[in-house]
């Protein structure tokens, strides 16, 4: 098993944390392009409410996210992580601008940048690696599930050959993939959170992170949640299913996240999530 602060220690050779950006970007499942709706566990603020403000330049946001973390790290560095909405879903020109901006910062040893499988046009591949070249670069894709039902339930809006083709050009340039996985989808069995798991390990991925699913204020999943048609994850069934899932990730695969913080002031639901200190430290006894 390879979690990722032993894998960072490793690759730097000191402390490393990940300050959450925001871009000021939107996405296709928002403005448009393919809904307005968003995905239906997804915020308003576009799973980006630690990220700092986007009014902000990209170094202000840097600095400010050092301010944060100051009495958790000395002397380490950092890695820029453009979280809200996607990432990758601007003109190249901009996506350039804002990345330069946080690889040039002498603070920072890589790029992270969350987006989905169907926002990595040519273009946006070739600065990608063109950034790669200067410090590492990581994609975070939110794939979620293989399983095509739960996809269209959460509106995720592409198929599964989506996810594979981006993982596929993404590591044909040498770019680390990390995939977003979803544990406690409504309807999923745990063999069914098992397979994405398995799934994701076995094509191409270079590390994978898992969240038990959220239910937050003012999202579809929270009407659906009022109404009784959706029952969250019992702390229980959560250690059980992860228990299980992280049982079939090899060692080459890095292990981003074995939970999730999802903003306390909306969260609805699993409560039992919000103490992080209590569940760290019972995925820590009984998973890892």
């Amino acid at each position: 098993m390879t979690l990722l602060n032993d894998h960072l220690k490793k690759t730097f050779g000191c402390k490393v944390y990940k300050i959450a950006l925001n871009g000021g970007f939107t996405c296709p499942n928002r403005d448009g392009t393919l809904d307005t709706r968003g995905c239906i566990f997804c915020s308003k603020g576009g799973s980006g409410e630690f990220a700092e403000a986007p009014s902000l330049s990209i170094t202000e946001q840097i600095e400010r996210g050092k301010q944060r973390v100051a009495g958790k790290i000395k002397d380490g560095k950092y890695i820029a992580y453009f979280q809200a909405f996607t990432g990758t879903y601007a003109p190249v020109e901009r996506l350039e601008k804002l990345y330069m901006e946080a690889i040039n910062h002498p603070d920072v040893v890589g790029l992270s940048i969350a987006t989905r499988p169907d926002c990595l046009s040519d273009d946006v591949l070739a600065l990608l690696d063109k950034c790669n070249k200067i410090k590492p670069v990581w994609v975070e894709l939110g794939l979620q599930t293989i399983h095509e039902k739960t996809a269209e339930y959460i509106r995720r809006g592409y198929a599964l050959p989506v996810y594979d083709e981006a993982v596929r050009k993404l590591r044909e340039r040498n770019l680390e993939v990390i995939t977003h996985v979803i544990l406690g989808l409504p309807g999923e069995s745990t063999e069914d959170m098992v397979d994405t798991v398995r799934y994701v390990c076995a094509h191409g991925a270079t590390g994978i992170k898992l969240q038990l699913l959220h239910i937050l204020k003012g999202t579809d999943l929270e009407k659906e949640y009022n109404e009784g048609r959706v029952t969250p994850l019992t702390e229980d069934e959560y250690i059980n299913v992860l228990k299980q899932c992280v049982s079939v990730i090899p060692d080459d695969v890095v292990i981003h996240r074995l939970t999730g913080d999802g903003d306390k002031k909306l969260l609805v639901a699993p409560l039992w999530s919000a103490d992080k200190k209590h569940v760290i430290n019972r995925i820590q006894k009984n998973v890892i």
